[in-house]
């Protein structure tokens, strides 16, 4: 028996297809902005100046998709569900619904302090320690981020004075399995940085052909045998104008 992990190749056809499922709303933005935090939103909406265009479904919560004019352009963003599966699924049924332009942005567990410390991380590749990304790209131990879209976030992150740092990041699905010595073992192959998602997100951009650019910024500590909570429930929510101004910036610049 195969599963997904052994497999050489991508299987097709699928027996269904985003656009099975969703929706097409009239005129829906070209370029999609997209973070986890609740209190991003709640902050940003709280301004008045985004207005509700679709809703993305699930069993557990129906998820509000809005858009905002900035400089001009029109601008879809919701709240992505944590974790690869859910963050994917989201993003497929938004391209569904017409974006064609995607950048994402959300804290990180910090395993190198030293490098990370006050600088914005734009991976450039990800280790796959979780599933979803195996059904879209075949098997392989990391996968890159598109040269051209890092290149895009490094000159809007320079455009703005932002300090950042790229490197690599760890993907993993349990975030409770995150073991001293594979936290040890990533550190030593280079990695910067752990969450949930980006190794996922990445193979989706390239299976369907999506600009896609991801930056993060550090929440909790695993720097040490220690783990530091640090500020992990609030993490960037200060700076959520910020973050928010250089999404767009980049969703215009893709």
């Amino acid at each position: 028996m195969k599963t997904v992990f052994q497999r050489t190749e991508i299987t097709e056809p699928a027996l269904f297809n985003p656009s099975d499922t969703t929706k097409k709303p009239e005129g829906f933005p070209e370029i999609c902005i997209s973070a986890f935090s609740r209190k991003f939103f709640e902050k940003f909406i709280a301004s008045g100046s985004a207005e509700i265009i679709a809703h993305l479904h699930s069993v557990n919560v129906d998820t509000p998709v809005y858009k905002i004019n900035y400089k001009g352009k029109e601008i879809a963003f919701y709240q992505s569900m944590v974790g690869a599966p859910a963050c994917v699924g989201y993003f497929e049924e938004i391209i569904a619904m017409g974006a064609k332009k995607f950048v994402l942005f959300g804290s990180c567990g910090v395993l190198d302090d030293k490098t990370v410390d006050g600088n914005i991380v734009i991976p450039v590749s990800a280790v796959r320690d979780e599933g979803t990304s195996y059904h879209y790209i075949a098997p392989a131990p990391e996968i890159e981020a598109d040269p051209c879209a890092v290149q895009v976030l490094e000159n809007v992150l320079k455009s703005f004075g932002c300090p950042y740092v790229k490197g690599k990041t760890w993907t993993t699905d349990a975030f409770y399995r995150e073991t001293v010595p594979i936290v040890k073992e990533r550190r030593q192959e280079g990695c910067l940085t752990v969450e949930m998602e980006c190794a996922s997100m990445l193979a989706v951009s390239k299976y369907r052909n999506i600009p896609f650019i991801q930056f993060l910024f550090g929440a909790d500590n695993l720097s040490t045998d220690t783990w530091d909570k640090r500020d992990l429930e609030t993490a960037g929510f200060s700076n959520t104008e910020k973050y928010m101004v250089l999404a767009f910036e980049c969703g215009i610049a893709l």
